[in-house]
């Protein structure tokens, strides 16, 4: 009998663990050579989940990838230029230049094999739903500069039939060029997952709940989106105060027209959940309680105190993409003011939860994030993302809370960050992940994002002269010891 696929196997058949990095982490920043030998290290460090951020192309090299341009592409910075000198389509001299991927273009025409071109074909064919729509979306943002659609003359603002049928004229070379690179991004993303999946190692990445306004999505279907004709936006998205904002948070992306989501009895959702399961094994859905109620902030505010929630339609929506899609496997981030609401849709369709140790430690011994109120159903993370590393966490509280820390975790003789693993490793939840950062005992100099601000984020990376030779035996050892 032949083992299952990964992509069959239940996401809490055992317990695992992972590690959290986002590929523009990686020393490179690319889908190369550093991405394998990663993969390679999850490994040696005993891991099985790789954990991600969302990869669609974002505004700009450093952009949140939290608005992306679209809910389908990917990101085309993440392509390694020396995978396509490897391929015979781009020149040695020409890899570390800012038009390689033009020139990639050129040399797959002039280079590339029949069954490379042949794979194109059928990509663009596949594709062709979102694709389409994406390229030209994408010509006609370098041609208006890169500004925001809304902003277009009118007749490409609006798309109306002879503005579209001119541009893709005008804009053919262009249009070429961006699926292309899809293609390309689809092509190296494929070859790694299977490189991961072939070693043991689960793909985990992440769904934004919502959409940027400047995006292809917004632009090609906005009757799916609350904004009026023209695109302007009617409400948007945020959060009220919580730990991370006394202001709340001011997202500022359109909200669904939910309405027109279920007469089409979800069709849009079906199409972007299925972009998801080509790329990954498991999905984590970002803000997941905005799909039992959503905080409504007027079109034009400032912050995100004086909104309000409103009722969202989850469980249809979760019932329709289960029918579609039922190999789809999600983890709900259900972080922040969670209603008893967001708990039964999540506990209903089985999607585990999130549980941070950072927040634990305050509020006294009935915070539900401390591990003696863990469930299996569940992943536990020392910190996500949007948190501090540990390291920096640790050293920047109240002397009173270090010293409850350390009195809940048994007075550890090991420094940070390392307490903090092994709690996170020991815990009953099926799933622990850890941060890169973490990993490496760094600091809060190595942090990530901190919600709420627009500089300095999403630029950290790790060299390899961080990872110390004892590192993955360390890891390895704490993760056999608790059974991961």
């Amino acid at each position: 009998m032949t083992a299952p696929s990964l992509s069959t196997v239940p996401l809490l058949d055992r317990r695992r663990a992972g590690v959290l990095l986002h590929p523009t982490s990686l020393p490179s920043g690319d889908l190369g050579a550093d991405a394998y030998r990663f993969i390679d290290f999850l490994v040696a460090g005993g891991f099985s989940v790789w954990q991600f951020l969302p990869i669609g192309p974002t505004h700009g090299e450093f952009g949140s990838p939290y608005q992306c341009l679209s809910v389908h592409a990917g990101n085309p910075l993440l392509i390694s230029a020396q995978m396509l000198v490897d391929e015979g389509w781009l020149g040695a001299e020409a890899a570390a230049g800012a038009q390689r991927l033009q020139s990639a273009r050129d040399g797959f025409t002039r280079a590339a094999s029949p069954q490379a071109r042949a794979e194109y074909a059928e990509f663009c064919r596949l594709h062709a739903p979102w694709l389409d729509d994406y390229a030209l979306y994408q010509a006609l943002r370098g041609e208006q500069n890169q500004t925001h659609w809304i902003s277009w003359p009118a007749p490409l603002r609006d798309r109306t039939a002879k503005a579209l049928k001119d541009a893709r004229t005008r804009l053919a070379a262009a249009i070429e060029q961006v699926q292309f690179e899809q293609f390309v991004f689809f092509r190296q993303w494929r070859r790694l997952k299977d490189y991961a999946n072939s070693k043991g190692v689960l793909m985990f990445g992440d769904l934004p709940i919502f959409v940027a306004h400047d995006s292809a999505d917004v632009w090609a279907q906005r009757e799916q989106f609350a904004v009026d004709a023209h695109g302007r936006l009617q409400s948007v998205a945020g959060v009220p105060p919580d730990y991370f904002s006394n202001t709340g948070q001011l997202w500022g992306n359109p909200h669904y027209h939910w309405p027109r989501h279920v007469a089409e009895d979800f069709r849009w959702w079906k199409q972007r959940f299925h972009s998801q399961i080509e790329l990954m094994d498991l999905v984590r859905i970002d803000h997941f309680r905005g799909f039992a109620a959503y905080w409504e902030i007027p079109a034009g505010a400032t912050t995100a105190i004086d909104g309000r929630w409103v009722d969202a339609p989850g469980d249809a929506l979760f019932a329709a993409v289960r029918a579609h899609c039922p190999q789809l496997r999600i983890v709900a981030e259900d972080l922040g003011v969670i209603t008893p609401e967001v708990n039964v849709l999540r506990q209903k369709y089985g999607f585990p939860g999130m549980k941070i140790l950072q927040f634990a430690f305050e509020g006294g011994a009935h915070n539900p994030y401390l591990p003696h109120y863990h469930q299996a159903d569940s992943v536990v993370y020392t910190g996500t993302h949007d948190n501090d590393t540990t390291l920096g966490w640790f050293n920047a509280l109240r002397d009173d809370l270090k010293a409850r820390v350390y009195e809940y975790l048994g007075t550890p003789h090991e420094a940070m960050p390392w307490p903090l693993i092994r709690a996170t490793l020991a815990s009953v939840s099926q799933l622990a992940v850890i941060p890169m950062q973490d990993a490496l005992a760094l600091d809060g100099a190595n942090r990530m994002n901190t919600p709420g601000t627009v500089e300095g984020n999403w630029r950290w990376r790790f060299t390899w002269e961080q990872v110390a030779p004892n590192i993955a035996g360390r890891l390895h050892t704490m993760v056999e010891l608790y059974a991961r």
